[in-house]
């Protein structure tokens, strides 16, 4: 599948002071602990809260603009936080798209929405926008006049208007999760099943609606799991009064058959599931972000977790971040699937990998993770001054 994400603009966004990142399907985001790649995936999960709930509250989870507006010293950086995705093929007969907002932070811990701006182009190559600078709102589309709040966004209010409905679309269908065992391991509220958390937390209720919706995949995602962990042949969700655990089932020998519910599971185990859920969960996300996927994992049982996300990739846009030349061993795992996360002189930057790096990957010298494992997995050399470069905004008329 081709990305659904081309191109991911940022400006003062956590660690990050500026950098355009663009993508391919999957797409492994490398570096070490702490060089930012968690910062970078919160891009899309901040984009996606943002389509469901007021831009206050996903400040407020992430304990407020001024911890998430990135405060590196340079008068050449831009002074608002801003992100903008450069959007390929979506449903609706969308050919292409771009979306951008740019807020700046305001005393007392206040925030304004300073200028936001989307376009799309139908099969016909006709396009139509709207831009938005504070309070005043013009665009082509007859019929589109939304009272706007300053700190308020106008794409969820003029996204249910059929031309800009399939950008809305594909920015809530965004998802990241970072699988947390001790999550899968607790007793769970039921709910409609039909978003996976970041944490796996609802991970029982998610199997019931593959289950309803698609038994085939609940079939599938056993039989992976048990080339994962040998011997469990089945998981479902179990009630227990108004909550809901996980229960599964191990086999071996004639007849010889023993149920675990998930405390007495493995942490590996457990994300494996996690992991597993993510991918097949109903309906299907547009995008897909996880998290360092190895962590917990036996390095034996990567394979079938790389089989996983390379399948998962022709139907979903698939992201990965990870810091394991275990992941990159995969001979499948090409240059062009790779972006090296760095940290340096106090911020972060990404970036393809370097031209040595390329050409060993491309006439087959070396892998990728034979590459990470000599710390010969560089990104190219890049001037802070051309990423300051990338625009959020263009000019429409």
């Amino acid at each position: 599948m081709k990305p659904v994400i081309k191109e991911l603009i940022l400006k003062r966004f956590r660690s990050i002071p500026s950098d355009h990142v663009s993508f391919d399907n999957p797409t492994f985001f490398v570096g070490r602990n702490g060089s930012g790649k968690s910062n970078l995936v919160d891009a899309f999960s901040f984009l996606s809260e943002a389509t469901a709930a007021p831009l206050q509250a996903v400040f407020d989870r992430r304990g407020g603009i001024s911890s998430v507006r990135n405060r590196t010293s340079g008068r050449s950086y831009p002074p608002n936080l801003g992100l903008g995705v450069s959007l390929g093929t979506m449903n609706g007969g969308i050919e292409r798209g771009r979306y951008a907002f740019e807020v700046k932070a305001l005393p007392n811990y206040g925030f304004e929405v300073v200028r936001e701006q989307c376009w799309i182009e139908d099969a016909g190559r006709k396009r139509f926008w709207f831009d938005r600078q504070k309070n005043s709102f013009r665009g082509n589309v007859s019929g589109l006049s939304p009272s706007l709040d300053p700190s308020s966004l106008a794409l969820p209010v003029v996204g249910g208007h059929a031309r800009f409905a399939p950008v809305l679309r594909t920015l809530a269908a965004m998802r990241v999760n970072s699988i947390e065992p001790g999550r899968l391991r607790e007793m769970q509220d039921p709910d409609s099943g039909t978003i996976l958390k970041p944490d796996g937390g609802n991970v029982a209720s998610v199997l019931q609606e593959i289950e309803r919706q698609a038994p085939e995949d609940l079939a599938r995602i056993c039989e992976i799991l048990k080339t994962i962990v040998p011997n469990t042949t089945h998981v479902h969700a179990k009630k227990h009064g108004n909550k809901l655990s996980l229960e599964f089932t191990q086999e071996w020998g004639e007849r010889k058959r023993l149920k675990f519910e998930a405390f007495n599971m493995s942490d590996g185990t457990l994300r494996a599931l996690g992991l597993l859920t993510a991918v097949y969960q109903k309906p299907a996300p547009a995008f897909l972000a996880i998290e360092e996927p190895e962590a917990t994992i036996h390095p034996g049982a990567l394979g079938s977790v790389l089989d996983l996300l390379r399948h998962a990739s022709k139907h979903v846009q698939v992201v990965v971040t990870t810091h394991s030349p275990e992941v990159l061993d995969a001979k499948w795992i090409q240059d062009t699937h790779l972006r090296i996360v760095e940290w340096s002189e106090g911020a972060t930057r990404i970036g393809p990998v370097a031209e040595s790096a390329r050409s060993a990957l491309q006439q087959h010298l070396m892998g990728a993770g034979e590459l990470l494992r000599s710390n010969a997995l560089e990104p190219v050399s890049l001037f802070r001054e051309d990423l300051i470069q990338s625009n959020l905004f263009e000019e429409l008329s």
